[in-house]
């Protein structure tokens, strides 16, 4: 595997882990101004998936040869964001219908093939713009992409150091 195509690979799961994230450890981390991701309405939180993927794009500032490369990365992100909410909703609707264990972990393990399955699509689909961008747009694609994963969701907080504490 090409150094390149190694870099696309780890910008896409950084870029797509925040999409993709489990629903359950999500559901259960406070959000925002003493909400929950709960209480937004499905609207809301497309919106604001629509507004991440369009931050990343602007924030690339794209060449003309290079945006040829983008709507199949753009494509890869929103349905990996339509997969983790149609498992979110699933999730909300297991908790009240699975009593069994068993059937709880099949459910999380069908769950986690999708998303891995979604993941690898979307590593695919960026590796050959990935492989176009200079060092600015790599640096400014990490920074854009912090908000999309898991436990690193908004912008305004600080990382947590390997003990928890913030930095």
């Amino acid at each position: 595997m090409t150094r390149a195509v190694m870099k696309g690979a780890i910008l896409a799961g950084v870029a797509a882990l925040g999409l993709a994230g489990v629903a359950a450890a999500r559901e259960a981390r406070p959000e925002p101004f003493g909400g929950r991701w709960s209480a937004f309405s499905k609207e809301d939180r497309a919106a604001f998936a629509d507004a991440r993927i369009a931050a990343l794009h602007a924030g690339l500032r794209l060449t003309p040869d290079q945006e040829k490369l983008w709507p199949p990365v753009e494509a890869a992100m929103r349905d990996l964001s339509r997969l983790r909410q149609g498992q979110r909703e699933a999730w909300a609707e297991r908790g009240r219908m699975i009593d069994d264990a068993p059937g709880a972990l099949r459910a999380m393990a069908d769950a986690a093939s999708a998303r891995a399955d979604a993941l690898r699509k979307l590593a695919d689909a960026s590796g050959p713009l990935y492989a176009t961008l200079d060092q600015d747009q790599k640096r400014r694609a990490l920074v854009l992409a912090r908000p999309m994963r898991p436990h690193h969701g908004h912008g305004w907080q600080r990382e947590r150091g390997p003990r928890g504490e913030r930095d």
